[in-house]
């Protein structure tokens, strides 16, 4: 039987730690020991709960599917035939390599410069990538129109840091990476001796690769990665890469300009296009379109892949079962079309229009916030102003749904039924040049247990999935729903307003809005907020990086401050009545705790640190309460206790 706790359990606490001391171990240290890290996870928390009770809710839609003689083309057809082919173990694993032979062979037969780039467009289509990146999106400085982008890419480890390790786990990575890419070619048929002399090439290139790429940090800032160049200037700023040849393979219609995210990282491979020999680039190739589709081939490389990159990297002790696995690649394939059967299924209107509700309610109190700040000008208050009042929301699942019905999906080819989404997507992708942005698309699939902001659209979007407990619980109070759902709310609002979207206007348009004097003052606030996340440490000498961080640590700090007051405002008309000896302002911060528990494991964390823009789930709960008056009032704290700073932040 459940407790009568409305939304927060009484078992997640470990009273033995005062709330003043460190509230994340007091508010979920009970949850976080009853509840380990499963062996086939690296990080259990809401969001891992979540979405493993959705692949459960996703099987069973499945299943019935699946059942059935479908309509071709039809969601139904689609989505359970994909199934059908992910979830047959035998028959993929008989197929082996030979999916990919074909594509093995032309890469050993390259022998120019100009066929790297035929290959590179080729593979891109199916799904594939190396050397660099390139997609079309919204234009950053004309949000009304598509613009190809250009970017860094080609590297087999998640950054470019992991190639110049610091520490002795770090040399481990990099020796296991090196065994795994010998791996791969001693599965794919090759000598002992070759496949070790391949996997050297391979990690020459990617070292070469990752010394000219920009670190994360670097890419967080919008201006330095948009640098529009023509066609012409492309040719000179990267001579060795036949730029007419390669916009026209990958189906670049009408492509006059480009945004170049990595200027520097092109002039590279340009000079390593004409420096490096056609026998190491056929060796990178070749690892790059065998490990980025071993997931969907026999077992052995299937394991191999597992091997390094979920448990080597990430901890996991073992695999998933087959049945999540499959559906996660739907989910990556086909993620709109199950999306759709999901919301028919799982997802109710009222939950919308109660979201909606509280979406108006923080507008309102994010005003009134602007309208308050003691540092911003009153013409950037104003252009604030403007911006918010602009915010588009998108709650549940998209209007319009995608088409995929063209797709040729058959029940028993695997990797064929990959590469034909793949292709679509790729199609749908480059069809958009010339043409105006549609703004009904999203992002993100309705089953997705996450949200997002996009400066570009100036929107906030809530797929379905996170319309849940611990989220949303429609059988709840207030408190718990604004502490959880709501500084969610507030949290992508804030995205708006944090370092990054601070740079774009209400129309979605990169352009400066700001004057100086305001500018100075907002960065001297978020440099006060980087240097609190820097002390943090989560492993033994590894840091949180406050500049990485930043964006998600503004948003966590100005979500829970919008999230409170708008609840403050609710409770002017209810009943104040405690909840099991909590007052509501208390249940507040109970709800955004329960939000973020999670047990993570150690090499996780360690990656987490790296390429990770959020912090670790403890400082999300401890770092933005840190700076909050209200949480210090709410809990009767005072100014000797480790939960209260003695600088504290206060942006908005």
């Amino acid at each position: 039987m459940k407790d009568p706790d409305y939304g927060f359990s009484l078992s997640n606490l470990d009273t033995s730690v005062s709330p003043c001391t460190n509230f994340y171990q007091y508010a979920v240290g009970g949850w976080l020991k009853q509840n380990p890290v499963p062996a086939s996870e690296s990080k259990w928390g809401s969001f891992s709960i979540l979405n493993n009770e959705n692949l459960t809710k996703l099987k069973l839609i499945l299943e019935e599917t699946s059942a059935k003689q479908q309509k071709k083309g039809s969601d139904e057809q689609l989505v359970g035939d994909m199934y059908k082919s992910a979830i047959d173990s035998n028959f993929v694993n008989e197929l082996g390599i030979s999916p990919l032979e074909n594509y093995i062979r032309k890469i050993e037969a390259l022998s120019t410069t100009d066929e790297i780039l035929l290959i590179l467009a080729e593979m891109r289509k199916l799904g594939s990538g190396f050397l660099f990146g390139y997609y079309v999106g919204q234009d950053e400085k004309n949000s009304e129109k598509y613009i190809t982008t250009i970017y860094q890419g080609g590297l087999g480890l998640p950054d470019r840091e992991f190639y110049f390790p610091q520490d002795e786990r770090g040399n481990t990575i990099l020796t296991e990476y090196k065994s795994h890419i010998k791996q791969l070619f001693l599965l794919i048929g090759k000598p002992d001796t070759e496949a070790e002399k391949s996997a050297k090439f391979v990690q020459e290139i990617e070292i070469q690769l990752a010394q000219q790429s920009m670190d994360r940090v670097a890419l967080r800032d919008p201006e330095k990665t948009y640098n529009l160049q023509t066609i012409k200037e492309l040719n000179q700023l990267a001579p060795n890469i036949n730029w007419n040849i390669f916009i026209e393979s990958a189906g670049l219609k009408g492509v006059s300009e480009v945004v170049v995210g990595q200027p520097q990282f092109l002039v590279n491979v340009s000079k390593m296009l004409k420096a490096v020999s056609i026998e190491k680039w056929k060796a990178y190739i070749t690892f790059h379109l065998v490990n980025d589709f071993s997931p969907y081939l026999s077992l052995p490389f299937e394991k191999a892949h597992f091997n390094f990159y979920d448990k080597t990297l990430s901890g996991k002790k073992e695999m998933k079962p087959r049945w999540k696995r499959s559906l996660e690649i739907i989910n990556s394939t086909l993620g709109e079309t199950m999306g759709k059967l999901y919301v028919q299924k799982h997802f109710s209107e009222s939950s919308k229009k109660r979201i909606a509700e509280m979406v108006e309610n923080l507008r309102e109190i994010y005003k009134e916030r602007i309208l308050q700040l003691d540092w911003m000008s009153d013409s950037t208050k104003q252009q604030a102003l403007a911006k918010l009042e602009k915010f588009n929301k998108k709650i549940g699942y998209p209007d319009t749904w995608k088409d995929y019905s063209n797709i040729e999906i058959s029940n028993n080819t695997l990797l064929q039924n990959v590469m034909n989404c793949r292709q679509w997507q790729y199609q749908e992708m480059v069809t958009r040049i010339g043409k105006p942005v549609d703004k009904n698309e999203w992002l993100m699939n309705p089953q997705t247990i996450n949200a997002y902001y996009s400066p570009n659209m100036n929107e906030i979007v809530f797929p379905a999935a996170i319309l849940q407990p611990p989220f949303f619980n429609p059988d709840a109070d207030d408190a718990i729903n604004y502490g959880g759902i709501g500084a969610v709310i507030g949290h992508e609002f804030t995205h708006g307003f944090d370092d990054q979207g601070a740079k774009f206007d209400g129309n979605g348009n990169m352009h400066n809005w700001w004057s100086d004097a305001d500018k100075t003052k907002f960065k001297e606030r978020t440099e006060v907020l980087v240097k609190q996340f820097n002390e943090y440490q989560p492993l033994e000498n590894v840091f949180v990086n406050g500049e990485l961080t930043l964006g998600e640590n503004m948003a966590d700090l100005g979500g829970l401050l919008l999230a409170y007051y708008a609840l403050e405002k609710s409770m002017k008309t209810k009943n104040h009545t405690k909840i099991n000896d909590f007052t509501y302002q208390q249940r507040f911060f109970l709800g955004w705790a329960q939000v973020w528990h999670a047990n993570i494991k150690d090499e996780a964390m360690g990656q987490m640190v790296k390429t990770d823009s959020h912090s670790p789930s403890e400082y999300r709960v401890n770092g933005p309460l840190s700076n909050l008056p209200e949480f210090i009032n709410a809990w009767g704290c005072n100014e000797n206790n480790a939960m209260v700073r003695k600088e504290k932040v206060k942006i908005w």
